[in-house]
């Protein structure tokens, strides 16, 4: 192949580029969050009210699995993929990524997995209508016909993310600048590597089940059928396998976005580093240990509910350390507060609160009560929803004047975030209430008395969605051109002169800024 860029579509195509490959992963996550967002809206729609408004039941069912498998795979996962791919190479001095064209492949079969699963929308029985979670035996004795295709785009998705982690141990363990150790790395380097150990463990665990619900389905095998000598709750125990860790996979690489964010902002050094590695280590490794506080509710022995209980609460521990070293970084610093550090401190509170309902979610005898109601609903989307977007927007206003050359609009910046902050509480906060009083999850209708709070969300639902379009609008205007971003892109609005040492300020990221 020809050296330097190619034209037109040859380029995106053939391209073993860090940074095409980084953008086309952000873009393409973007779309799919757009696709999610609006599966999302569709659901609001319909609860609006109660009643059956919009929709049938069905295809309720349908947007609520879409929704969560396309946020989940398509939009989260792609997007601190993008990040890792633009950022880590420039953070560790390397050139590029260590397997440049399996970063290519990585890449381009992720669009053909969603084209895939977003076309069983119009097959014959309609999309997958089980939950993003896909428990047996509703997807496998009671499924449409569109599930094979489900699992097959699932294969495909998590060969991607193999791949990707792959690349990602092999450029930090092999091509780290001379005289970078692993302790003075960047922490988003350090949270991606270990995020690429639990992807490289896990994915083969969610192969493993949807080949079994493939067995089941067309080759006459039982395991998750108690007609024939299977067990229905061991989908659950292979599936949470997988799926506790995945929600680590999806928060850890946004620790490390923080991590670069506050300093900066804060004017002062991470408080705490080797803490925060240690903290990111301990996180990974007792996500593995606290699967079943999914399934309280299955009938587990009592000494199986103590182990999962305590074990969950035990992650509070090192996520605390975290907390408190970042709030201990801004403590007394030179703070200013533009988007980036806007969506990083609401990342903190917002998070925290996501933690705390997780902590009431740990209590088994109380988890029997708010099990499958909205109560989860509310906690896990006050995890994902500031934990993972929140801090994949503020790293991409973070490193956007970076990527671009060009500096955004920071009063659209501004505006977007105050939209999505508002947007999200009113959405989600009210969910907390409904559960508590008893509002089962993923059905259509609901009591008249959950009216008030249904509609409010429904309200701040809309309003998040229309703050993205803010976002869109002011990505694609920085990177069509604008005002050029100085070395100092970050410079201090108050008249503060600050410098960072050599090299330039904007391109160095472990010497946070200092004011002279």
């Amino acid at each position: 192949m020809a050296h330097g860029p190619q034209p037109g579509l040859k380029r995106w195509l053939y391209t073993t580029n860090h940074k095409d490959i980084g953008s086309m992963y952000l873009w393409f996550s973007f779309a799919m969050f757009l696709l999610g967002g609006c599966m999302a809206l569709v659901i609001r729609a319909e609860l609006f009210e109660p009643g059956l408004q919009i929709v049938q039941p069905e295809f309720f069912n349908q947007m609520t699995t879409m929704h969560g498998l396309i946020m989940v795979f398509g939009a989260v996962m792609p997007a601190f993929v993008g990040l890792a791919n633009w950022m880590l190479p420039m953070m560790i001095g390397a050139p590029d990524m260590a397997l440049p064209r399996m970063n290519n492949w990585s890449f381009w079969i992720l669009p053909f997995a969603f084209a895939m699963l977003a076309s069983t929308l119009f097959m014959e029985g309609g999309a997958p209508n089980f939950g993003w979670t896909f428990y047996a035996p509703l997807s496998t004795e009671y499924a449409p016909p569109s599930v094979t295709f489900f699992i097959f785009a699932i294969h495909i998705m998590g060969a991607s993310s193999i791949m990707g982690a792959i690349n990602i141990i092999a450029t930090i363990l092999n091509m780290r600048a001379p005289g970078m150790t692993l302790m003075k790395m960047p922490l988003f380097v350090w949270t991606w590597l270990i995020t690429a150990y639990l992807l490289i463990a896990v994915m083969p665990v969610l192969a493993g089940v949807v080949t079994m619900m493939l067995m089941d389905i067309h080759f006459g095998t039982s395991f998750f059928s108690a007609a024939g000598g299977g067990d229905p709750v061991l989908f659950q125990h292979v599936f949470w396998f997988f799926g506790h860790p995945e929600v680590y996979i999806m928060i850890l690489p946004a620790f490390g976005i923080i991590s670069a964010i506050i300093p900066t902002f804060a004017r002062k050094p991470l408080f705490g580093y080797s803490s925060m590695v240690y903290a990111t280590a301990a996180i990974a490794f007792l996500s593995f240990i606290v699967w079943a506080h999914h399934m309280f509710t299955v009938g587990m022995p009592i000494a199986g509910e103590l182990f999962f209980m305590y074990a969950t609460m035990l992650i509070a521990v090192p996520t605390g350390v975290k907390i408190f070293n970042w709030v201990s970084t801004m403590f007394r610093g030179s703070m200013t507060f533009e988007t980036p550090m806007l969506f990083a401190i609401a990342f903190i509170i917002l998070f925290a609160i996501g933690g705390f309902s997780g902590l009431m979610l740990a209590i088994a005898p109380a988890d029997f009560q708010y099990h499958d109601t909205y109560f989860v609903v509310a906690h896990f989307h006050y995890v994902l929803v500031p934990g993972a977007i929140f801090s994949i927007t503020a790293g991409v206003y973070y490193w956007l004047p970076k990527w671009t050359g060009n500096m955004y609009s920071e009063v659209m910046g501004k505006v977007h975030f105050w939209l999505a902050f508002i947007g999200l509480n009113v959405t989600f906060f009210p969910m907390h209430f409904v559960g508590l009083a008893g509002m089962p999850r993923r059905i259509p209708d609901y009591a008249l008395q959950f009216a008030d709070f249904n509609q409010i969300s429904s309200i701040g639902a809309f309003l998040f969605g229309a703050a993205q379009i803010v976002f869109l609008f002011n990505v694609v205007r920085t990177v069509m051109g604008g005002k050029k971003a100085s070395d100092e892109v970050w410079d201090n609005p108050e008249g503060l002169e600050w410098t960072v040492p050599s090299p330039a300020p904007y391109h160095t990221f472990s010497t946070p800024p200092v004011i002279r």
